[in-house]
């Protein structure tokens, strides 16, 4: 593996484990916070599966960005997967999960299970753009 190859994946990498302690803190220590239990089981399952050497995560406010930046910030040209709570529910959550590039949306589902199959293709599909 070249040098170049390891910078990224080390970026990638240190971006998962600020977003799992960003996210624990929140659930830890304030209330209102459980819906990121499911973000963080699936974070846990895509690292079970070799992705935080693939994608750069991070949030805004509390949306969970998935990307393949090498940089922290995204230009409009590049694609990005937002994960977002909308609605609390009897008995979960229910989740915006859209994938876009800047402005343009294209794909948007609303799920309560984040590994969804659809959101499991997106996921799958934003692994096959460039690293950028």
């Amino acid at each position: 593996m070249d040098n170049r190859t390891e910078e990224i994946r080390r970026r990638f990498e240190e971006s998962w484990s600020e977003t799992e302690s960003f996210y624990r803190d929140l659930m830890e220590n304030y209330e209102g916070f459980s819906f990121v239990e499911p973000i963080l089981q699936l974070i846990q399952k895509m690292k079970d599966s070799g992705d935080s050497q693939n994608f750069r995560i991070g949030t805004s406010m509390h949306t969970l960005v998935i990307s393949r930046s090498v940089k922290h910030g995204l230009r409009n040209d590049q694609k990005e997967i937002r994960i977002e709570r909308i609605n609390d529910l009897q008995d979960g959550f229910e989740y915006e999960v859209v994938m876009r590039q800047g402005g343009e949306r294209y794909r948007e589902y609303r799920v309560t299970d984040l590994s969804d199959e659809r959101v499991m293709k997106l996921i799958k599909t934003l692994k096959g753009t460039l690293i950028d």
